[in-house]
């Protein structure tokens, strides 16, 4: 597509890059994890669930022989079948064995360290309060590790007025790994106040890249008039994301692809912000930037606010 401006007279722009920014460890790991077992076991793998939340990657992934399915029995007696970033009920795998499946989890071991805490609750007595957004992957995941009625779904502070304990009930709670961290902590505080004895996970359990990319957002929007956050629609972190930088003042749109850019959202922008969610790869990024620099004359910044260096270990099976 042509530049609506000759190279000479296009406006310029300011565009901050937020860093850290894309692929978590858990996002590399899951990917990383089909990619083996199309090698190791040839194709078609099926994958329950996208793998991870972006359609970019699961294209690419199609290509190579991934098949993906909503519900495990979509899956052919004697195939592979993988499970996804997000985590999944403990039926699932549960099913998978008595058929005779092999199954492969890329859970994120951070979603898994909610599950193991999860069990803990349940074990010690105490009913659990589960801040996350309903119909989610990783909160039908995590509710479905423990038995059904011990658990009970907040999603907003007005959702902790609603609740109805009886005085002395033992109570904990837990969230999910992709949420707003400004607004978890008001519901946290709402449900502390409301139940003084509940008890608390020993630690965070929004993930690092998410909290990461969060404060990264807000290390640029405020300098910024447009933000663009590069995500799915059914991504949590990504739509996190475009609420934290119009929370700083600035318009924010979420844009799976440069071609869903509208040269509109530019004008009398003089700085604008870019980000990733944590399942949408730099090739995208790159992407983006091209298509902005045939709209103006940009000069770009990063702007780094943490630095990330976290791997997670791939499933034994898949170990040479």
């Amino acid at each position: 597509m042509n530049a609506p401006f000759p190279a000479s007279e296009k406006p310029s722009l300011r565009l901050l890059l937020a860093a850290p920014r894309g692929f978590c460890a858990g996002v590399d790991r899951a990917i990383e994890i089909v990619e083996r077992a199309l090698e190791r076991f040839g194709k078609p793998v099926y994958v329950r669930h996208e793998i991870v939340h972006n359609r970019y990657v699961v294209d690419g992934l199609k290509a190579k022989g991934a098949v993906f399915v909503e519900e495990l029995d979509q899956v052919p007696d004697g195939a592979q079948v993988v499970f996804s970033a997000h985590g999944v009920p403990k039926s699932v795998p549960a099913a998978a064995t008595a058929r005779g499946l092999d199954w492969l989890d890329a859970t994120c071991p951070l979603v898994s360290k909610v599950h193991r805490q999860a069990e803990r609750q349940i074990e010690a007595g105490r009913h659990i309060l589960f801040i996350g957004h309903e119909g989610h992957p990783e909160v039908i995941g995590t509710m479905g590790q423990v038995p059904a009625g011990s658990i009970t779904l907040v999603e907003t502070v007005a959702d902790v007025a609603g609740l109805d304990f009886p005085a002395g009930t033992p109570l904990a709670f837990l969230t999910q790994t992709t949420l707003s961290v400004d607004d978890t902590a008001e519901i946290v505080a709402a449900l502390q106040a409301r139940f003084p004895q509940i008890v608390a996970p020993k630690a965070e359990d929004i993930c690092y890249a998410t909290s990461n990319r969060q404060a990264a957002v807000k290390a640029i929007a405020p300098q910024c008039q447009l933000v663009l956050v590069i995500g799915a629609p059914n991504s949590s972190n990504s739509l996190r994301l475009v609420e934290v930088a119009e929370r700083c003042g600035a318009r924010a749109y979420l844009v799976q692809r440069a071609t869903e850019i509208d040269p509109a959202w530019f004008d009398g922008v003089e700085t604008m912000g870019l980000t990733a969610g944590a399942s949408a790869p730099e090739t995208l990024v790159n992407e983006v930037v091209d298509r902005i620099a045939q709209l103006r004359d940009v000069t770009v910044e990063q702007v780094v606010s943490a630095e990330e260096n976290m791997v997670f270990k791939l499933p034994r099976q898949l170990l040479d």
